[in-house]
């Protein structure tokens, strides 16, 4: 396995400089165990364990000796995220002498995480520094398949809409299918009217790039099957229902549920969980044009339930609803949707929590629990089934949106769940994607939410023998 350019192997390690990591509670104790000159740098430079300033500490001879970097918490997977891009570039060894030790699967997440730089277009302004793995480090899998497919997600979003339309991200799909043995299938323009996708085909009708639904198809058959979907709209104009310039200027970050599906897909495949893959991506552009699909128009779905547009800016449930209704035919133990799917999540929680709805109370406690002990929280929101009222068509079984302006990410839910046959165990992840300022571990852009906490309740559900 080759490693990014932000870590060292053993053999690596001659020069490398100490990395002495304190937090505010275990300074003083190890600043009494220093000479009385160290003691004395710590005073004349006001060290603190402020994470964001660590401090060069010289030896004896004048030399450098170590690095003194200052955390808050050890147990956040993101505790050392703000070193690669602030250390000089360097290689560094997390020193034996440490007063605080992280665990070393979330060391190596967070320094991972912290030198990403999305550098497709734009040379970074600087290398990160490079962090010296430890022989289990540098054996361990799993942590290394989390970072690759948290910037996997990253990259996907980040990268600009003509070079990740639905062409392209057909293409990701089928480097995964080759890269694990699954197997690909792609219905494409036309051919989802043949195959009974309408209302795929009716968002993405207008635009010169044909809409097409991905899937792969993965994993020993006498497995539990798990189903896994994400909302592909590659690029959302609102459609005749158009956004404002404002609205639609990150919209090549509406494909961010597809972005997370193919990251967990990545996941399960590569760490050979023990399940029957179903991933599907319905991927479209929501464009304008003389053949987009109009205000008041009534759309058939996959599931025979007709659909009157109230809005055509409500276009992601509508490629779910036929992709959720495919899914549930196979009769997985377990159907996961992520989507970008409304701003009104982001009003009810801000950009970095994401919505979580469920039909099973029970799954929702584990996939909290499993927020919780991965630091990568998700907030249960309710289906609160009066609010169908809100989706109710006088000329169609329901509209894809409604008149009031009440509970946006809830209605939309809601609006899911019809199309998911009950008794069937289900998620829907309401997903920003997006980090709106640079943070440590987290740069403005493309971000993975919840895959982390997603990744867990699998390995819980779906426990290797």
């Amino acid at each position: 396995m080759s490693l990014p350019p932000c870590f060292a192997t053993p053999d690596q390690a001659d020069g490398a400089l100490p990395l002495v990591l304190v937090d505010r509670d275990s300074l003083p104790t190890w600043r009494g165990g220093q000479p009385a000159a160290v003691q004395a740098w710590l005073d004349a430079h006001g060290f603190t364990a402020q994470p964001g300033a660590p401090l060069l500490v010289p030896g004896a001879d004048g030399r450098p000796a170590h690095f003194l970097a200052g955390i808050a918490d050890a147990n956040d997977p993101l505790a050392l995220a703000h070193l690669p891009l602030l250390l000089p570039v360097g290689t560094y060894t997390l020193s034996p002498h440490s007063p605080v030790k992280p665990d070393p699967g979330h060391a190596l997440l967070g320094w991972g995480l912290g030198a990403y730089r999305f550098d497709r277009y734009l040379k970074p302004a600087r290398a990160p520094a490079r962090l010296v793995l430890d022989a289990a480090q540098a054996g361990d899998a799993e942590a290394f398949a989390v970072l690759k497919a948290s910037t996997l997600v990253r990259d996907l979003i980040n990268t600009p809409t003509e070079h990740m339309g639905p062409a392209e991200l057909e293409g990701v799909a089928a480097r995964l299918a080759q890269a694990y043995g699954g197997d690909l299938t792609v219905i494409e323009g036309e051919s989802l009217l043949k195959h009974h996708f309408p209302a795929i085909h009716a968002v993405g009708r207008a635009s010169h790039r044909a809409p097409r639904l991905i899937e792969i198809r993965w994993g020993d058959p006498s497995h539990p099957a798990l189903a896994i979907v994400g909302k592909g709209v590659c690029f959302d104009t609102g459609g005749l229902d158009i956004k404002p310039a404002d609205g639609m200027r990150n919209m090549k970050k509406d494909m961010g549920g597809a972005a997370h599906a193919l990251g967990l897909a990545q996941l399960v495949m590569g760490l050979k969980l023990p399940v029957r893959l179903h991933l599907l991506v319905p991927a479209v552009e929501n464009a304008i044009g003389p053949d987009a699909f109009r205000p008041g128009e009534v759309l058939a779905t996959r599931q025979g339930l007709s659909v009157e547009v109230d809005n055509t800016d409500a276009e992601g449930r509508l490629v779910l609803c036929d992709a959720l209704t495919y899914a549930a035919e196979g009769k997985p133990s377990l159907i996961m949707d992520f989507a970008t799917l409304t701003g009104a999540a982001r009003i009810a929680l801000g950009p970095d929590l994401p919505a979580l709805f469920t039909n099973s109370d029970a799954l929702a406690a584990d996939y909290l629990a499993a927020g919780e002990r991965t630091r990568d929280p998700l907030w249960r929101m309710p289906l609160w089934r009066p609010y169908l009222s809100y989706l109710k068509s006088g000329i169609a079984d329901l509209a894809n949106s409604g008149a009031s302006r009440m509970a946006g990410c809830v209605t939309a839910a809601l609006y899911l769940e019809r199309f998911v046959p009950e008794g069937q165990a289900w998620t829907h992840v309401d997903v920003y994607s997006w980090n709106d300022t640079d943070r440590p571990g987290k740069p403005a852009g493309g971000e993975a939410q919840g895959l982390r906490a997603a990744w867990q309740l699998l390995k819980g559900r779906y426990p290797t023998k």
